[in-house]
């Protein structure tokens, strides 16, 4: 089962997350029926979408878009305080031979031509946003700039999705370590090291290790404490009643035309490819309670 860990590290100094990914990204996977690097930076993108929504409280929740001029298009996900995510890429079927580090091309897929935005929903009447050029194009570099330009918090991001041949997911997750104001110079220092030895995300995930593990891993055994315990589950917030409202909002007029034309009504989510079909009396029925 898919979960996430919160911690604190080196005497309050750090905070720190890790989190499993590989059936929530499998889900979108089987959904989208993705190609290898598209699931990678799908994976990558929901991975880091998800750890962000549980830095939320209550019913906050938001939306993670990735538009950096590639093949695979636009990357959109959402998640929130709960652990849920859901996502989606504009072109599923994107694919590159493995580039010259033998592994899956991300960067070609995503490009480096546009914007990293985050919009928060805090359930306040102005929402916040976030944008940052992307600089990489492997998303792990591009949230880390996200967090250290647009929230101002030094911070380190790393995502990884492993692909089996078959297209289906093997194994994903990441971590998002964040130093806390007064972090002193020894513990900065300590981490940079850790950072810059550690076996790349991806590694630690093919050996199995847990989030817990991954932690240790990062920050070295005993450094960490955990605080909380986490599932994640990709979810998605659609219904037969959401659609029904909105298509009830475009009025008498069209849902008129709707039954006359084609005698029915199909929608398509993008975030889950959950198909809704509205039959003649279905359409009937909402004609009466749309103005």
């Amino acid at each position: 089962m898919d979960y996430l860990v919160k911690a604190l590290a080196f005497d309050n100094k750090v905070r720190a997350y890790a989190a499993k990914t590989t059936d929530t990204v499998g889900e979108a996977q089987k959904r989208h029926q993705t190609w290898p690097t598209a699931s990678a930076a799908l994976g990558r993108s929901m991975t880091a979408g998800v750890i962000l929504g549980s830095m939320l409280k209550g019913d906050a929740k938001l939306t993670v878009k990735v538009e950096g001029g590639g093949p695979i298009g636009a990357i959109l996900v959402d998640s929130n305080a709960k652990g849920e995510v859901r996502g989606y890429v504009t072109n599923p079927q994107t694919h590159f031979d493995l580039n010259d580090k033998g592994k899956l091309d991300v960067a070609r897929a995503v490009g480096t031509d546009g914007n990293l935005t985050i919009v928060k929903d805090i359930g306040m009447k102005d929402h916040f946003s976030g944008q940052v050029p992307i600089v990489s194009g492997e998303l792990g570099e591009d949230f880390t700039y996200y967090l250290v330009t647009s929230e101002q918090v030094p911070s380190s991001v790393g995502v990884g999705v492993l692909v089996n041949p078959d297209n289906t997911i093997l194994a994903a997750g990441g971590f998002i370590i964040q130093l806390l104001p007064g972090t002193d110079d020894e513990t900065i220092a300590t981490i940079e090291e850790r950072l810059n030895t550690i076996e790349p995300i991806s590694k630690l995930i093919q050996r199995g290790l847990s989030p817990e593990e991954i932690l240790n891993e990062v920050l070295g055994e005993g450094n960490v404490r955990i605080l909380e315990k986490q599932p994640v589950a990709f979810k998605c917030q659609c219904s037969k009643e959401r659609i029904e409202n909105a298509i009830i909002s475009l009025g008498k007029g069209e849902i008129q035309a709707m039954i006359e034309e084609e005698g029915q009504a199909e929608a398509q989510c993008h975030f889950c490819n959950e198909q809704y079909v509205l039959s003649r009396e279905d359409l009937e029925n909402l004609l009466q309670e749309a103005k």
